[in-house]
Formats: C-alpha cells, sequence, structure tokens
C-alpha cells in the first residue's frame, strides 16, 4: 500500500538534506616514486622464478625504473632520442614485467611507462605478463597494470605509422602477437572462467575495463575509479579528462563483447545477487545500451524475467523485493537507465503501479525509484506516476529523500509537463505558497531545503493563519546554506517553460545574499542556469545580475564567483563590460595579487582597459560582433 498522507502545514519542518548510499571504497592513492636524473642499467643477473614463487623486485632494479621514469618525463617528446629511451627502458621492462606489475611502487611506475609505450613494446609487456594472467589480474597492484595496458588501446589503435614498422620488426625479432589478438586472447581466458574474474575483487576490474574497450567506451565513472589507484602525480591531470570517451574498434571486438556479455545469462541469479559480480552487469549493461541495444534488451528482460519469477511478496509484485535490496537495487538501477520507453510503460503498469509512495519512503528502493524517474521521456507514462506521486511530496521531502523529488522535478522538466503543478506543490510543501507574499521567499528555502518557519526562524501554532512575509526581516538575513540537492532543483525550475517566480524570488535577494549564492560551490550553478536557460530573456537575467553591481572584485577573487564572472563576462554586451571593467579597474591591484582574480584580470584584458581604452573598446566590439554572428548562424 502507498504512504501517502497529504501535506499539511506542520510547525518547523526542516527537510533532511537525502540520505547517501555508499558506493564502494575507493582505491587508495600512493606517494609519487623518487626522481633521479641519470638512469643506469639495471643488475644482469635475471634467474627464471617458479610458477608458486613471488616475484622478487631488487632495489637496484626498482631505483632504475624509478630514475628512467624522472628520465623519460623530462625528455623532450618527439625525437630520436626519446624513442631509443623508450625502447631500452620497455625492453628492461618486458624482463622484470611480472616483478614490476606486482611491486607496489613497481606497479604505479610501470602504469606510467605504458602511458609512453608505442604499439609494440606494449604488447611484448602484455605478453610477458599473459602466462601469469589469472595471478596478475588477482593481484591488488597487478590488476592496475592490465587496466593501464587496456586503456592505452583508444591511442594505438588503428595507427598506420606504427603498424608500418611493427611489420619490419616482426622480421628482425620474431612473431609478436598484435594488439588485437591479446585483447581477443585475453577475453578469451576471462570467458573461460567468467564468474571467477567477476567475483574476484581486483578480476572484476579487469571485466569492467575489458568490456568498455571491447566496446569502443571507456566510461567516466570507471576510469574515475582507476585513476584513484595511482600516485599523486598521475591524478595531476584535470577531472574533465575522466568524461566518456568513444574509440573505433575492429568489428571483432563487437563480437566478442556479445559473447563474453552472453556469459552473464547462463549464472544470471548470481551477477543479481553477488555484491562484487554485480558491477560487472552494470558496466556491460552501460557499454551494450550504446552499442548493442538489441542484445541490452535482451540482458534487461533476461534480468527482469528472472526476479519477477521469484515468491511473490505480500504487497505485490516480486521485483519490489529486489528493489528494496542493497546489491539488486543497484542493478535495477541500471536497467532502468537503458531501459527504452515502451519497457519502461510495461515496468510501470506490471510491477510499480501503486507502490511508488512506499518506494518513495524506503531507505533503499528511493535510488532505484529516482532512476526510473530520470528515465521518463513521454507524458503518457509521466502523467500516472505524477499523479500517484505528487500527494505525498512533503512527506517524501520530509522522510529525508529529497532526490526523489528533485527527480520527478527533472522529469516535469524533461518531457514539459506538470510544471505548474510541480511548482504549486513545492511552494506548498516548503510553507511558502500562502499567503502569496511568501512567494518571493522561495529560492533560499529551495536552495536550503527548508519550511519557511523553519528558515525564518518563527514559532507558529499549528492551524493558525501563516503570516505575512516580512521583507526586512528577509533582506537582513544572511543567505542560508545552498545545498546541492537544492541547487539542482533550482536549476531544474530555472529551465521550466515559465520560470518567473524563480527569477522574481532571485531578484528580491540583496547583494550580499546573491554574492553568497555566486561564491557557493553548488549555489553558482544555479547562476549558470540563469544565464544558460532558453526559457531567460536578456531583460531578466540582467534584471537579476544587476544586484551583483558593486560586488564584482569580491566575486572576481573567490574560486566559484570569478566562474560566474567569466560566465557573465562572455554573454555581457559591450555597455556591461564597460561597467564591469571600470569596477574591476579601481582595485586593480587587488585583483592581481588574488589567485583567482588575476584571471579575471586576464579575461577582462583589464591592463588594456585601463592604459589603452580605445584599442579595448575596438576589441571588445569585434568579439561581441563575432559572437552576435554566431549565435544567429545557431539560430538559423
Amino acid at each position: 500500500m502507498g504512504l501517502g498522507p497529504g501535506s499539511p502545514h506542520k510547525q518547523g519542518r526542516r527537510f533532511p538534506a537525502g540520505g547517501k548510499r555508499r558506493r564502494g571504497a575507493k582505491g587508495a592513492g600512493h606517494p609519487p616514486p623518487g626522481r633521479q636524473r641519470h638512469p643506469c642499467p639495471p643488475p644482469n643477473g635475471r634467474s627464471e622464478l617458479a610458477p608458486d614463487e613471488h616475484p622478487h623486485l631488487s632495489p637496484e632494479a626498482l631505483g632504475y625504473f624509478r630514475r628512467a621514469l624522472s628520465a623519460l618525463k623530462e625528455a623532450p617528446e618527439t625525437g630520436e632520442e626519446r624513442e631509443l629511451m623508450v625502447h631500452n627502458v620497455l625492453k628492461e621492462v618486458e624482463a622484470q614485467a611480472l616483478a614490476l606489475a606486482t611491486n607496489r611502487s613497481g606497479s604505479e611506475m610501470l602504469q606510467e611507462l605504458l602511458g609512453f609505450s608505442p604499439r609494440k613494446p606494449l604488447c611484448r609487456v602484455w605478453a610477458a605478463l599473459h602466462s601469469n594472467l589469472r595471478f596478475v589480474a588477482c593481484h591488488r597492484c597487478g590488476v592496475h597494470v592490465l587496466q593501464s595496458a587496456l586503456l592505452q588501446l583508444p591511442r594505438l589503435l588503428g595507427s598506420p605509422a606504427e603498424e608500418e614498422e611493427e611489420e619490419k620488426e616482426d622480421g628482425k625479432d620474431g612473431h609478436v602477437e598484435t594488439l588485437e589478438e591479446l585483447v581477443l586472447g585475453l577475453a578469451a581466458e576471462v570467458c573461460d572462467d567468467f564468474l571467477f574474474y567477476c567475483g574476484d575483487t581486483h578480476g572484476s576490474f579487469v571485466v569492467r575495463t575489458l568490456l568498455q574497450v571491447l566496446g569502443g567506451t571507456l566510461l567516466k565513472s570507471e576510469r574515475a575509479r582507476h585513476r584513484g589507484s595511482q600516485s599523486p602525480e598521475a591524478q595531476k591531470s584535470p577531472s574533465r579528462e575522466c568524461k566518456a570517451t568513444d574509440f573505433e574498434v575492429p568489428e571483432t571486438f563487437l563480437n566478442c563483447l556479445q559473447n563474453l556479455s552472453s556469459c552473464f545469462l547462463k549464472d544470471i541469479a548470481v551477477f543479481i545477487t553477488d555484491k562484487i559480480s554485480t558491477f560487472c552487469l552494470q558496466v556491460a549493461l552501460q557499454i551494450l545500451h550504446s552499442k548493442l541495444p538489441q542484445f541490452c534488451a535482451h540482458l534487461c528482460n533476461a534480468v527482469i524475467g528472472y526476479l519477477s519469477s521469484r515468491n511473490s511478496s505480500a504487497d505485490g509484485s516480486p521485483l519490489l523485493l529486489f528493489l528494496r535490496d542493497q546489491t539488486s537495487s543497484r542493478l535495477l538501477e541500471q536497467v532502468l537507465l537503458v531501459s527504452e520507453p515502451p519497457r519502461l510503460q510495461s515496468l510501470f503498469e506490471d510491477h510499480l503501479q501503486g507502490q511508488l509512495q512506499a518506494l518513495a519512503a524506503h531507505s533503499i528502493a528511493n535510488f532505484p525509484l529516482q532512476r526510473f524517474l530520470d528515465a521518463i521521456t513521454t507524458p503518457e507514462l509521466l502523467s500516472p506516476v505524477f499523479e500517484e506521486l505528487s500527494p505525498a511530496l512533503e512527506a517524501v521531502l520530509a522522510q529525508g529523500h529529497p532526490g526523489v523529488v528533485i527527480a520527478l522535478v527533472g522529469a516535469c522538466r524533461r518531457v514539459g509537463t506538470h510544471q505548474a503543478q510541480v511548482l504549486q506543490l513545492l511552494l506548498e510543501a516548503f510553507h511558502c505558497a500562502e499567503p502569496s507574499s511568501r512567494q518571493v521567499a522561495c529560492v533560499p528555502l529551495f536552495a536550503a531545503l527548508m519550511a519557511y518557519e523553519v528558515y525564518y526562524g518563527l514559532e507558529e501554532e499549528e492551524g493558525a493563519v501563516p503570516m505575512e512575509h516580512q521583507v526586512e526581516m528577509a533582506t537582513a538575513r544572511e543567505l542560508g546554506e545552498v545545498t546541492v540537492l537544492g541547487s539542482l532543483l533550482l536549476q531544474h525550475l530555472l529551465h521550466f517553460s515559465s520560470p518567473c517566480l524563480i527569477l522574481g524570488s532571485l531578484g528580491a535577494l540583496t547583494g550580499p545574499q546573491l554574492l553568497t549564492l555566486a561564491r557557493s560551490p553548488a549555489g553558482s550553478h544555479v547562476l549558470d542556469a540563469v544565464l544558460s536557460s532558453p526559457s531567460v530573456t536578456c531583460k531578466q537575467r540582467r534584471r537579476v545580475l544587476k544586484t551583483l553591481k558593486g560586488h564584482y572584485v569580491t566575486l572576481a577573487c573567490s574560486r566559484h564567483g570569478s566562474r560566474v564572472l567569466d560566465a557573465i563576462w562572455s554573454e555581457a554586451a559591450l555597455g556591461a563590460r564597460k561597467e564591469i571593467a571600470a569596477e574591476l579597474g579601481e582595485r586593480n591591484q587587488e585583483l592581481i595579487r588574488d589567485p583567482f582574480g588575476h584571471h579575471v584580470a586576464r579575461n577582462v584584458a583589464l591592463t588594456t582597459f585601463l592604459k589603452r581604452r580605445e584599442t579595448w573598446e575596438r576589441e571588445q566590439g569585434a568579439v561581441a560582433k563575432r559572437r552576435r554572428a554566431l549565435n544567429s548562424i545557431l539560430e538559423d
């Protein structure tokens, strides 16, 4: 049965910010290896290791590879000297690959060395590890070396120049398996012992990376997870590099991807319930959704079919039991995200209808419900979902699950229906619908996820007539903390077809309050939405942002505020740019000394503005003209 109480006014309601569910520990970073300038050769004596003996890396060899890596980083990026250095170092790596891969410091260095490696040396190192695949793949250090090798494929696959060079080298050094052959060989071995690799804590990382490489898509979440295992120095590159990346793969890879993914069907129950193995199936669904959508749908049907065939619960569909389970609910989240609209519609009608309020109230089931809402794209599905969930909106907030409400608002934004209704329900839930004078305070309340009485510290008896909004009280109060979920809520509302109420509330903020919003990590994105929403007119933007006049220097000297000011600058007309530059120019030295302000000063060309005003105006006028021309092309 649903849990749907109405939304009466209750005194002093603070909405919890929302529960967090752990998604697995991040890999620990390790200290970067030491550096010396000139590498010297490693010791010559090497002996074969017994199959059951743990490989050992001598301190001398470790020191050599550390110095070699340091020298490679300092060497020019191109040239014969560098190529020779890379070749020599990787020749030594090949001889001690297993010992390096299973040593903590050696593993980190080997991962970085693979980033310098051309295709042929990488294949030789891979081949050296291949005979001990099971040991390396399930080793806490070795697994990251295998991942790094796989992650070199976007860089190395399909390079004609290297293919010609490899053909020449094959005649001299004997045949070495190609990169394609090595990947397919790895996939074949994983396929032969699929349950073992998927169920091993470390081996499952190899399976997940292999699935991505076979599909020609590197997922943001998995690349970021792998970066967590690297040294701090290796993690210095910006996080934007972790975006999902597509690259071309041979047809054999996609065939292999389908064959490997078929292994999930043989033991579907394990992949639904096992805490480690289920992550492999989740990654497979994400890759298959874009590369082999029909097989993805087949896999989703197998998951739903198995879960639906379990013993029925007293409350309805057996699927509801798994939505409340810590492990299987995560898999179901992914199933919901990759399901097509007809499949979502049938899932709702067969399993979820009449249960949405109960799921929204559950500490675990509210997460897959959020993903279900995120996947809705049709008014035919949103309408019955909205009708069922909307009466419990305030109750869901009070239970500490605001993510459900925000996902519902996001669905209304995406589909374009029920927008006025959901906004009215939000005003009622935050106790600022009546009297109407309170509506101007909605932005601070939504941002902080607090009801009106809590935010302003009022004591109102239950059933009493709500007091009118006091403008003096509101302007005297500092802006409350902006929560991440509150910011997301406001961003959705600003992209509604009619965001006038939200814009009016933003316009009512004082300069210091709007400055606090702009300097907040979460709040700054609200102003991004003001600047980017197609529903907000230029006149409305100016009305909101004019309050920041007189605070530009403070904004420029803030990590998040400077980003907002840059965004305002890029959208500003020449007249507005003059005003901003003039205000910043009054405190030019302060800006130059600030770590964030000096970037803003450079972006604004403040030195040119102060010393050569006519040149500055001519340059800025040309920029504005180019922007107008570009906008007209895009609109056409």
